[in-house]
């Protein structure tokens, strides 16, 4: 039996680790069997008791962790985790138009951004200072700041396992997708106490929460007109994922000490390509439709294989700091949204 050594948890653009094993796509099977079951699973489980898709994954992915270490699944394991994961990035893109984003106004983008920006920055400012490195705060920081959990693999793509290792991402991946569920769930009940309309309370929703199911779960929660704000502000935070992985790769110096420049990885590239097809109204509302289903499908099987493959020894030695990153992170965009949200809206 061919011995597989351990894949990475991410694509690497950098080339700092060693080339995965050439496989065959029967060497695949069996770990995308059990990724794609685990899937299945997790998807039952949020429909039936809605819960987050993410959430639900990932705690199945990490209750078959002890699969992990079985080299049979490593190359399935591997091609769920990166592959699957790529392509679900590109197809994200079929949920925004340039024309929504347009709709918000000036002022009100440029609100977004800054808070984005912000909301980064501090992740990468209270990372450094609790001695976990630019780059988590990086990781943890943007999976708050642009879309949770989905943000949080890209980034993890974008950095290299070197720069984000795979207890790390595991951690984000939990905190963001506990973070993102308690604020579908106390947000809203804020914003009634605070007597914020419509258009306040879909921005402040749409611009702080972090999954994008859970911002337009609080955002129609709210109401309806909440509801279609909340979702043209959460998808405009979307759409930033991929300028914020152009400005990673361009900041992040590979091994070498060389910089990379900011050629976008290819991924990026199919995202802002679907992001303007669908901009121009020619794919039918049925394909868009599906194209998301097909991503979220991506993710959740992506995020479910790195669950397996999480070393837990080394996520139960991390402690509260990394999950004080994204507390800390969490409580700025909240901060922050509710403050434009009343002086802009």
């Amino acid at each position: 039996m061919t011995k597989y050594p351990t894949l990475p948890l991410a694509a690497d653009l950098y080339n700092d680790l060693e080339p995965s094993p050439e496989s065959s796509w029967r060497d695949l099977v069996p770990g995308l069997m059990v990724a794609v079951l685990a899937t299945m699973a997790a998807a039952f489980v949020a429909d039936h008791y809605s819960a987050p898709l993410t959430l639900m994954a990932l705690l199945i992915g990490l209750a078959l962790n002890f699969l992990g270490a079985d080299p049979r699944i490593g190359p399935g394991l591997g091609f769920a985790s990166k592959t699957l994961l790529r392509w679900g990035i590109v197809l994200v893109g079929a949920r925004i138009t340039l024309g929504q984003i347009i709709d918000l106004g000036p002022l009100t983008l440029l609100a977004v951004v800054a808070i984005l920006l912000a909301t980064l920055g501090v992740g990468v400012v209270v990372a450094r200072a609790t001695g976990l490195g630019g780059a988590f705060g990086t990781l943890a920081g943007g999976a708050v700041a642009i879309c949770g959990a989905s943000a949080a693999m890209a980034l993890a793509t974008t950095l290299g396992e070197k720069r984000a290792n795979q207890a790390q991402l595991a951690l984000v991946l939990v905190g963001i997708s506990a973070a993102s569920a308690t604020a579908m769930f106390l947000y809203p009940s804020l914003a009634h106490q605070l007597g914020l309309s419509d258009r306040q309370a879909g921005f402040m929703l749409g611009a702080s929460i972090h999954d994008v199911a859970q911002a337009l779960g609080a955002g129609y929660s709210y109401s309806d007109s909440a509801g279609q704000i909340a979702a043209i502000v959460k998808l405009t935070r979307v759409a930033l994922l991929a300028p914020v992985l152009a400005l990673v790769a361009a900041f992040f110096r590979a091994e070498d000490g060389k910089r990379t420049g900011i050629t976008l990885p290819w991924f990026v590239v199919g995202f802002f390509v679907f992001a303007g097809i669908n901009s121009t109204g020619v794919i039918p509302a049925a394909a868009s439709g599906g194209a998301q289903d097909v991503a979220t499908a991506c993710l959740a099987c992506a995020v479910a294989a790195t669950g397996i493959r999480a070393p837990m020894s080394s996520l139960l030695e991390t402690g509260f700091k990394p999950l004080l990153v994204i507390i800390v992170s969490s409580l700025v965009a909240l901060a922050l949204s509710l403050g434009a949200a009343v002086l802009l809206l």
